[in-house]
């Protein structure tokens, strides 16, 4: 049967398909849309297989908030021509405006919610097979705090979330520790808070270090205590020099607008190299 222009970009409107595969899974479906959507659809499907083991290094990075909830999702991709894709960002902006709504206790959670009349699994897994490439929805991060802010690097690859504990947190300030986090890349609020994880791997290099420049071994210790010291200062968010003022911490800046002013929590994650 003949397949109308005007029935293929309908096609295309539901579900995004290039324009042939749209007029390919109607003919097949013999002008039934439904049997088409599903056509396209385990198309999809195949990719997903076909890509499993492909790297998805590439991709967008959205945050935002709603009330007291703030939210970080990021869907991979293989190339940096689809991550720029208005498509591929609206389904990823689709994503975080679902988790906004829905407040998922995490990924698993998140990836079983619904879009229209598909799972957001679902959704990643069609758009694969309308691009071709391999597509991942692999971080959803989320805080909740009487104040919360997100911030989004240009280019969609990098962003961070911020929560404080007061209302009505000035706009600018709110800004700004959103932006430090991003540009800083702090792994705690404060010392305390470093994971021994982390604790143990610093000392480990500070004690190698030591070693390999002919430190006395008495000394090692000493050493590799100080190294920590400074590591926490330039990775722990209260410790860390403000970018806008080297001459203030973090905690000093917070002080300055309000002494009662303290971060709940932070989130950040990227794409990028570090």
């Amino acid at each position: 049967m003949a397949i109308s222009m005007a029935d293929i970009q309908h096609l295309r409107k539901m579900t995004g398909a290039g324009m042939m595969d749209c007029k390919n899974a109607l003919t097949e479906a013999e002008g039934d849309f439904d049997k088409a959507i599903e056509i396209i659809r385990k198309k999809g499907q195949a990719f997903a297989a076909k890509r499993e083991d492909r790297d998805a290094t590439e991709g967008c990075v959205l945050a935002a908030t709603n009330g007291e909830f703030a939210s970080i999702v990021a869907v991979n991709c293989e190339t940096d021509f689809v991550a720029m894709n208005a498509d591929f960002v609206g389904m990823t902006k689709s994503i975080l405006e679902s988790a906004l709504a829905n407040k998922p206790a995490d990924l698993d959670t998140l990836k079983t919610l619904k879009v229209g009349d598909r799972t957001i699994s679902e959704l990643v897994t069609d758009r694969m097979g309308v691009t071709g490439e391999k597509m991942e929805l692999n971080v959803y991060e989320q805080i909740t705090a009487p104040t919360v802010v997100a911030y989004v690097h240009p280019g969609n690859k990098l962003a961070s979330i911020v929560g404080f504990n007061k209302a009505n947190v000035d706009a600018q300030v709110a800004k700004d520790i959103a932006m430090q986090i991003a540009a800083m890349n702090p792994v705690a609020l404060v010392a305390e808070e470093v994971s021994e994880e982390i604790k143990e791997r610093e000392l480990s290099i500070a004690r190698e270090k030591a070693r390999e420049a002919g430190k006395p071994e008495n000394l090692i210790e000493k050493i590799a205590e100080g190294a920590l010291t400074k590591f926490y200062k330039e990775f722990t968010l209260l410790q860390q020099e403000f970018v806008k003022n080297p001459k203030q911490t973090i905690a000093q800046y917070l002080a300055a607008h309000d002494k009662e002013l303290a971060v709940t929590g932070f989130k950040r994650f990227t794409l990028n190299a570090e």
